[in-house]
């Protein structure tokens, strides 16, 4: 493990319960991450996404993605210290459910870094199957 949740909270900006990415346990080539999501049952989505039939939601699948490609930005030299704001997503793709007890691996790959805007494929997995993916951009600023 590389980083864990108090020291991700270091970096992203994130709190309860929005905080969606429990650690780090791969930085591969200063371009490539990997994280870890334990979706539990106790997370607040679930009293409203569907309480009889809990499924994780897509758009946090999402942010969980984002929230790992701004650990691998904001952990460059370049951007200690800023904020990596979430810009856009393209091809996005939900291929399987993901449930309480699921623990997905968050995987993002940066593609293109121009100046302060970062291009990024991610990829959600639980187990070996892929949950979701989509090209991420972020832009960092203070």
């Amino acid at each position: 493990m590389i980083y864990n949740s108090n020291q991700i909270q270091a970096i992203i900006p994130h709190r309860y319960p929005f905080l969606l990415v429990d650690r780090i346990d791969e930085i591969i080539n200063d371009d490539e991450i990997i994280g870890i999501k334990a979706v539990s049952a106790n997370e607040m989505q679930f009293m409203g996404h569907f309480p009889e039939h809990h499924i994780f939601p897509g758009v946090l699948i999402m942010e969980a993605l984002a929230q790992t490609g701004a650990v691998l930005l904001l952990s460059k030299d370049e951007f200690k210290g800023q904020i990596a704001f979430f810009a856009g997503m393209d091809n996005v793709r939900f291929k399987q459910a993901v449930y309480p007890g699921d623990t997905m691996k968050l995987h993002v790959k940066l593609t293109k870094l121009r100046g302060s805007v970062g291009f990024a494929h991610a990829e959600a997995f639980v187990g070996d199957k892929l949950a979701a993916s989509a090209d991420l951009i972020f832009k960092v600023g203070k």
